[in-house]
């Protein structure tokens, strides 16, 4: 069958966008997902997001790494709401549901900001900080970020944790509030160019640590600039948004 699809990234995260609403695509065939991210064999992406209907929310959004599992990822929501502005579901502002539960989200121009999920639980160890932000993220301090071996030790620590693994963030500090960060992705496998869900896992982090005191975040990565903001209480982080570009790159048509 021939597939309509639209490509979208946010900070160089890139991903396949397909308007499932007729329930055409065979999302239980991993083969076909893993083919659509494949960079040489088929279109290239981090990840393939179904926009779906749903009769309470403005949109179901479905993600899915470049491995076939299913998760949530930030950078991809914000691209998601992008891409429901252009289909015309929505205009500047929705309310959709994802894997992790309801999100709501505001569009200005090219730049979305997304709110995330209440994270309550951030565990703090010796060397690393863990917290989930709709998916698994490890946040770790290091220094020379430049020369840091980012896959290797990455893979190392995601395998290091028990399945479904974790992403691996490694982080910079910059100034009080500005932390560069790098991220291997699990589901990806690899050193991808931006990760929402990690740069807010980082911000939380460095938060509880009392790396900083600010509650509104600048996280440069490899493929630009993302803020996360959000207000703290008792030792929940609420109101977390996560704000970036989300770009339409082409659209095309495949064989699958």
């Amino acid at each position: 069958m021939n597939l309509n699809f639209y490509k979208y990234e946010g900070t160089g995260n890139d991903f396949v966008m397909i308007d499932n609403r007729t329930k055409i695509f065979p999302k239980e065939n991993l083969k076909v997902i893993s083919h659509l991210c494949d960079r040489h064999f088929g279109i290239g992406a981090d990840g393939v997001i179904l926009i779906e209907n749903d009769t309470e929310f403005d949109f179901k959004m479905i993600y899915f790494n470049a491995d076939g599992s299913e998760t949530f990822c930030g950078n991809g929501g914000r691209c998601t709401v992008a891409f429901a502005k252009q289909l015309g579901i929505i205009k500047n502002n929705t309310h959709f549901i994802a894997v992790d539960g309801p999100h709501f989200s505001e569009i200005e121009n090219c730049n979305v900001s997304l709110k995330m999920i209440d994270v309550a639980e951030v565990q703090v160890n010796e060397h690393s900080v863990f917290a989930y932000t709709g998916t698994q993220h490890h946040v770790e301090l290091v220094d020379s970020l430049d020369d840091y071996p980012v896959y290797k030790n990455g893979k190392k620590i995601r395998d290091s944790y028990s399945e479904p693994g974790s992403n691996v963030n490694f982080v910079e500090q910059i100034n009080k509030d500005t932390f560069r960060v790098r991220t291997y992705e699990k589901g990806v496998e690899n050193e991808t160019l931006a990760c929402g869900t990690g740069v807010t896992a980082v911000a939380i982090a460095m938060h509880k640590t009392n790396k900083t005191k600010s509650n509104l975040i600048l996280l440069p990565v490899e493929g630009g600039h993302l803020e996360v903001s959000f207000t703290e209480e008792n030792g929940v982080y609420k109101n977390v948004f996560l704000k970036g570009p989300a770009t339409f790159v082409f659209k095309g048509e495949i064989q699958i």
